[in-house]
């Protein structure tokens, strides 16, 4: 019978392909010390070691910890990732549902756990201040409008920085929340590594109520590992609960120790360390430009690499080019090509990308700009529709069915469609672009259905 999943991880680390791509530990001994015996390590929760969702003993210690290195009232750990902390998140800032104003720029998770909580979403689009292949920003302009027309808003929730890198002013939008008296939260997923970057960088510095970090992605922590940072402390006290809401009852605790590991790393030397990595990431970008690859306008993560209509010197695509360079890119599809580094990366790692990049080019005649999202039309709450009885039709039949999950591209994570909206003709060609050959929808189709067919 053997062991395929384990057979197929030891072939691919066989290959010692520079690691761009998510954990940002990047497999390195030096990044998980004292993890090295996992198994002797992976335990529960014994009186010796406290209780994480009772907040008791050396959990809430390093937890403590946590929060006086962030420098907010509260840091919860997650060991079941991101999703974790954005189900609490969600929770806390909307206990009984209702409406919230959001970004469309956003990750399936949080769309299913607004259908749990009965969270009816008010969506702000992205505008295009990035360039026409990236995703653009959530803009304060158009959260006070909609907070205007949706008075009983319970709060703001933005996703920033994006997949690309691309970071939202939540200065701005921050002090327009403030005005209609509701907090603004942030998915954070990208950004755990901001403000060790330079201060001011992350959103809770920039004024959110709330961010969930996913310190996995770009620090030395084990997949699943992240923060819920609270910068509200009215958040606090109900905190606890609502991630025991969603979490498991058995947290790993391999996770969670990585988690204290990186906590006590970021504070000794994670700044040095992320300026070193600035320096190699801006000779990449500037090799970058050099070559006619498009990277993104505007205030972006100064360490993500994101290129547009990039390809080999001799026509492959971007992945197969970098993979032949010896490189693994966390995302290579189409017209785009993403890189995630991390202080873990070595030297030779990016001497290994430099030259990669420096070789491809600007592909002209294989330009692939964004088109806009279209504009959503809800015949039902997120929350009636994924609950509903569904099927999955052809998306060229789609037409006046009413969508059952998040018809979702990646990148640029802005769905094409969402729980409760109607595919119409302008959805279906954006899905047909996008390569999307089925969806689901919910099982009796719309009033509008038949009118039309």
């Amino acid at each position: 019978m053997g062991t395929p999943l384990f057979d197929a991880v030891m072939r691919y680390n066989s290959r010692r392909r520079a690691p761009f791509h998510v954990p940002g530990h990047k497999g390195a001994a030096q990044s998980l010390r004292g993890l090295a015996d996992a198994q002797s390590l992976d335990l529960t929760e014994l009186p010796d070691l406290g209780s994480l969702f009772d907040a008791q003993g050396p959990t809430a210690e390093a937890e403590r910890l946590a929060a006086s290195l962030f420098s907010v009232p509260a840091s919860l750990m997650s060991a079941g990732g991101c999703t974790l902390c954005i189900q609490a998140m969600l929770r806390l800032a909307a206990p009984c549902g209702g409406k919230m104003v959001c970004g469309r720029v956003i990750h399936r998770s949080a769309v299913n756990a607004m259908a749990l909580l009965d969270i009816e979403p008010v969506w702000v689009m992205p505008d295009a201040s990035a360039g026409a292949y990236f995703t653009g920003r959530i803009e304060a302009g158009a959260v006070t409008r909609a907070l205007e027309e949706h008075p009983g808003a319970k709060a703001v929730y933005v996703t920033t920085p994006d997949y690309f890198g691309v970071i939202s002013d939540i200065s701005a939008i921050s002090a327009a929340a403030a005005r209609f008296g509701v907090p603004v939260i942030v998915d954070n997923a990208h950004g755990a590594h901001l403000p060790f970057l330079r201060r001011g960088l992350g959103p809770l510095e920039r004024g959110a109520a709330m961010s969930a970090d996913s310190a996995h992605k770009t620090l030395p922590v084990l997949t699943g590992g992240a923060w819920l940072n609270i910068a509200d402390e009215r958040y606090a006290a109900g905190a606890k609960q609502a991630m025991a809401l969603f979490g498991s009852t058995s947290p790993s605790y391999p996770v969670m120790l990585s988690l204290d590991l990186c906590r006590e790393w970021l504070r000794v030397q994670g700044e040095d360390e992320f300026k070193r990595l600035e320096q190699s990431v801006a000779a990449v970008k500037q090799a970058a430009a050099d070559a006619g690859l498009v990277q993104p306008a505007g205030e972006c993560d100064p360490v993500r690499l994101a290129f547009a209509h990039a390809a080999g010197p001799r026509g492959e695509s971007a992945g197969e080019y970098l993979r032949a360079c010896g490189i693994e890119p966390e995302f290579a599809q189409g017209a785009w090509t993403i890189l995630i580094p991390s202080p873990m990366n070595t030297s030779e790692h990016f001497s290994r990308l430099l030259g990669a990049v420096s070789r491809m080019r600007s592909a002209g005649g294989q330009k692939q700009a964004l088109s806009a999202a279209p504009r959503p039309v809800c015949v039902m709450t997120p929350r009636e529709a994924l609950l509903s009885q569904a099927e999955t039709v052809a998306a060229k039949d789609a037409r006046g069915r009413i969508c059952a999950e998040a018809l979702c591209r990646c990148p640029p994570a802005v769905p094409l469609a969402m729980p409760g909206e109607l595919m119409t003709a302008e959805t279906m060609f954006a899905a047909r672009q996008a390569g999307c050959p089925y969806v689901k929808v919910v099982k009796q189709p719309s009033a509008m259905y038949n009118k039309m067919k």
